[in-house]
């Protein structure tokens, strides 16, 4: 019985058909299953009963007049992309099955057909649902611990170098914003953002007395600095982290004309999310107080990226980190 698969609240299914004695047929059926139905005759009446209820699975016949099933389809999961859709079909050579599935439906049915195959899909369908569902909570679960963890590395980082202290997270929040200024996607924006809080994670393996030293460095201590980007990568490589931050973090100090370290990479050879980084980076740190040398304006870190923008640094990072700070970002709200 499909009521097996309920659960305390039953499931809601959208009824979409011209055909009024095909719809109440199936309404009167899915009731009798333990589901509470919905019906629409047409695209206009569907798109109502969305804007005023929790629809979990929607049925839609494929020709109707109007739009035709693949439309409405098409239509709602511009704002409803959760709701599955099963396709009902005649034998209308105009619509393959590839072209029902290439649109997004999650099953069709070839009319007329028994109703315990129909129970079958519906069953299929909302299993499928809850077990995404379920695997997206768990994917956000570990994604909070993995932040959680990043986090606590980069504060025992800081515990040994005070003049960098919440430099990591800031240069994650300055990344982030900048990628979403590019249009980057969500999943990249992410992964900037959790290789930005670990991307000097390398400095645990230099001296502290380098890294507090007041006074200008040697071209030795220098070189000492610059291990590491290659230093962070080698701690961070074994992990087998779903994404790529091991790179990232080992390419943050690449530039575009390869003058950069550790392995003097050449535009595009560099990840686009090191080119974000390594911009945030730069920024960041020009505006902070070091042991060598006061803070830098804000303005004056702009400048500096600006000037050197298409030569070290990527144009269009450098384009939307200037957008930000032009339009509607601050000192304050982005780097504190």
């Amino acid at each position: 019985m499909l009521s097996t698969m309920n659960s305390s609240l039953p499931k809601t299914i959208l009824l979409v058909d011209d055909d009024d004695h095909l719809r109440i047929m199936l309404q009167d059926y899915l009731r009798r299953e333990g589901f509470s139905s919905r019906e629409a005759s047409n695209a206009s009446g569907t798109m109502k009963i969305l804007q005023q209820e929790k629809i979990d699975l929607a049925i839609t016949d494929i020709k109707m007049p109007g739009k035709d099933g693949l439309e409405l389809m098409q239509e709602v999961h511009k704002d409803y992309p959760q709701i599955p859709f099963i396709i009902m079909t005649g034998c209308a050579p105009e619509y393959s099955f590839e072209q029902i599935v290439d649109a997004g439906a999650a099953d069709f049915i070839t009319k007329p057909f028994p109703l315990r195959i129909l129970q079958t899909k519906i069953n299929r369908i909302l299993y499928e649902k809850k077990i995404h569902q379920h695997l997206q909570k768990a994917l956000i679960r570990f994604e909070n611990l993995f932040e959680d963890f990043l986090g606590a590395i980069a504060s025992t980082l800081e515990k040994r170098d005070p003049y960098t202290a919440g430099h990591q997270r800031r240069v994650g929040k300055l990344a982030e914003a900048i990628a979403q200024e590019m249009g980057v996607d969500e999943e990249k924006t992410n992964v900037l953002r959790l290789a930005a809080f670990v991307h000097d994670i390398g400095k645990i393996s230099v001296p502290a007395e380098i890294l507090v030293k007041p006074g200008k460095l040697t071209e030795i201590e220098m070189s000492i600095i610059k291990t590491h980007a290659q230093a962070g990568y080698d701690i961070l490589k074994n992990i087998e982290f779903p994404w790529p931050i091991a790179e990232i973090v080992l390419q943050h100090h690449e530039r575009l004309d390869g003058s950069g370290y550790p392995r003097g990479l050449v535009g595009e050879e560099c990840l686009m999310e090191a080119r974000i980084l390594g911009v945030a980076d730069a920024v960041e740190a020009m505006s902070s107080h070091r042991p060598y040398r006061p803070a830098l304006p804000l303005s004056m870190a702009l400048e500096e990226v600006s000037q050197k923008k298409d030569i070290l640094y990527d144009a269009n990072v450098v384009n939307a980190c200037l957008r930000l700070f032009n339009n509607r970002l601050s000192i304050e709200n982005v780097l504190s």
